[in-house]
């Protein structure tokens, strides 16, 4: 294998790959790239880690066509250590590569390309398409809720469901849940899991460049699913089982609604939380009264007090919450107006965009005792 291309293109594409990349398996193999340069001057490169895999493709001059993989730290570290000039790398004996600008030569031992596993095919059962950019939305506002608990089953996954010309994203870990929704062009019925994790990749994949209202096609088979991008895929790995029946957790009546500004809320929370105490599940306490919310927290080193204007209907209550999982709902939310619904201190919280429906936030209460 021989082959040159200029620094910065395959100091792009390496970092592309390199999110595939595991560092928590003890199979050497997992922690290369696999090059391969074909005679029609492509060059591709794979990554994966079993559960995620990503192929990208680039065009190369090509002298000896062949292929090995590469120790994927230290030949990015490499790359992207040289200066912004061509760059050949060179297959020679006992697996060792040659890497060579005009000023310096590093030689590093591969490995096999037999050895990588192979990241196979998705046969075409059904094929999901939506908006690029409403999709990394939508991973946006539920992938934070998903349990980060390996031992936690499905819900470390976000579910995806198509059902009558929506998708519908939902994730929880069993103290909160976000669930969001947008219209679509699909007529497809299908309900599938991905890891919380492997969204979060495909969000910063699909975050380098795109034109506007550019569709993502995600294609499906049983336990895998492939989205293609400009040169490259990514394939993943799908969790298998039964999501939880989420909807069944969404309170329906409620004795206290509360209109706030959310940015006001955001900022009380964030300096009430300075004095939540960790060991105490980061309490905070809301107490609504007539038309202000009355927001404590306190701790060994101190006490915060603060008042905000709202607009209430029904109940006074005081409630107590963990402030990360409430500002992690709230920053979720782009829109400035929010309501609360509330029924009592130990039952679910929604909190929802005012002109919008198609976003829910369910959060649990923290029990106060004194």
């Amino acid at each position: 294998m021989k082959f040159k291309t200029s620094q910065p293109e395959l100091n792009r594409a390496l970092t592309f790959v390199s999110r595939a990349v595991t560092t928590r398996s003890t199979m050497p193999i997992l922690k290369g790239i696999l090059l391969k340069a074909d005679s029609d001057g492509t060059l591709t490169m794979t990554a994966s880690d079993m559960d995620l895999s990503i192929e990208k493709k680039i065009s190369v001059s090509v002298s000896e066509p062949g292929d090995i993989v590469l120790p994927a730290k230290l030949f990015t570290d490499i790359i992207r250590k040289l200066p912004s000039e061509d760059v050949e790398v060179a297959l020679e004996e006992h697996s060792s590569v040659s890497i060579r600008t005009s000023l310096s030569e590093f030689r590093i031992v591969g490995m096999p390309a037999d050895e990588f596993p192979d990241i196979g095919t998705v046969s075409e059962n059904r094929r999901i398409a939506v908006n690029r950019d409403v999709f990394r939305e939508m991973i946006r506002k539920t992938s934070f809720a998903a349990s980060i608990d390996e031992s936690k089953g499905v819900i470390v996954g976000v579910l995806i469901e198509m059902r009558d010309g929506c998708i519908t994203m939902a994730a929880l870990d069993g103290f909160r849940m976000a669930v969001a929704s947008e219209k679509t062009d699909n007529d497809q019925t299908t309900d599938i899991i991905i890891s919380a994790r492997i969204l979060n990749e495909i969000n910063k994949i699909l975050s380098e460049g795109g034109e506007e209202d550019e569709k993502v096609e995600l294609i499906l088979d049983e336990k895998k699913a492939v989205i293609f991008t400009e040169d490259s895929r990514i394939i993943l790995r799908m969790i298998e089982g039964k999501f939880l029946k989420y909807r069944d957790l969404l309170p329906s009546d409620f004795r206290t609604t509360v209109h706030i500004d959310k940015n006001l809320l955001t900022d009380s929370i964030e300096r009430a939380s300075l004095l939540a105490k960790e060991g105490r599940n980061n309490l905070i306490r809301l107490s609504f009264t007539d038309d202000h919310l009355h927001i404590t927290s306190k701790s060994e080193a101190g006490n915060v007090d603060e008042d905000i204007p709202v607009r209430k209907e029904g109940e006074d209550i005081e409630i107590g919450f963990n402030s990360k999982y409430l500002l992690d709902g709230l920053k979720a939310i782009r829109e400035d107006d929010i309501i609360m619904q509330l029924n009592t201190n130990v039952s679910p919280c929604i909190i929802r965009p005012l002109q919008e429906e198609n976003y829910t936030y369910l959060i649990l209460p923290v029990r106060i005792l004194s």
